[in-house]
């Protein structure tokens, strides 16, 4: 009898842990991750556990994020608290630890900035973030070919411009803008700066 392997097990708990949809976006991320793994010559594995798990804890209501972070003693903001989607990262370092068995650091904060960003992401923490975004199922965000195609090209400078259509869309709510977001924007858009002087000082 064929036993099942480690990805088929992780993938049936998700599976049961998750609504369809949450789940084939899921897969979505996972595969996408790796195919940008693959690319910028990440660890395929790393990539591929990082999507499967980063929204392992989206499909638990606020109610239950918000008495597993008081019982577990996980620290969240005063934000977090206020606008309880964002708890989902958190949340999620600890599932992916405690129910799924993850203990490589790297993966965990992956998932715990794929939602916001952060200033000077690892690459895996960029891969997962980018992943999330344009994932084949995503169909609402606004440049989705141009940043697909982007993504495989430059990777930090879509990271920049994924932030910059994420604040730009938050910005007709800004009480729902994590602050994380804006450093993590500050931070790319002077890192793209920086890339484009350097490219204009080697070219003359």
């Amino acid at each position: 009898m064929k036993t099942k392997s480690e990805w088929e097990d992780l993938e049936q708990k998700l599976q049961n842990a998750l609504t369809q949809n949450r789940y084939r976006h899921t897969l979505g991320v996972s595969y996408t991750a790796c195919a940008l793994a693959m690319r910028y010559g990440e660890d395929l594995n790393s990539a591929r556990r990082a999507g499967l798990l980063h929204d392992c804890a989206k499909c638990m209501s606020n109610a239950e994020m918000r008495q597993l972070a008081k019982k577990k003693k996980i620290e969240v903001s005063a934000f977090e608290l206020e606008h309880p989607a964002l708890l989902h990262s958190k949340i999620g370092v600890y599932v992916a630890g405690s129910t799924y068995g993850i203990t490589d650091p790297r993966i965990l904060e992956a998932i715990r900035w794929h939602t916001t960003g952060r200033p000077g992401m690892t690459l895996l923490e960029s891969i997962l973030f980018t992943a999330d975004y344009i994932e084949p199922n995503r169909d609402k965000a606004p440049r989705l070919p141009e940043l697909r195609r982007l993504a495989f090209t430059d990777l930090d400078r879509c990271v920049y411009e994924i932030l910059h259509d994420t604040v730009d869309y938050l910005s007709d709510n800004p009480k729902s803008m994590d602050p994380m977001t804006l450093k993590a924007l500050e931070f790319y858009r002077n890192r793209i700066v920086e890339a484009d002087r350097q490219d204009g000082c080697s070219a003359r």
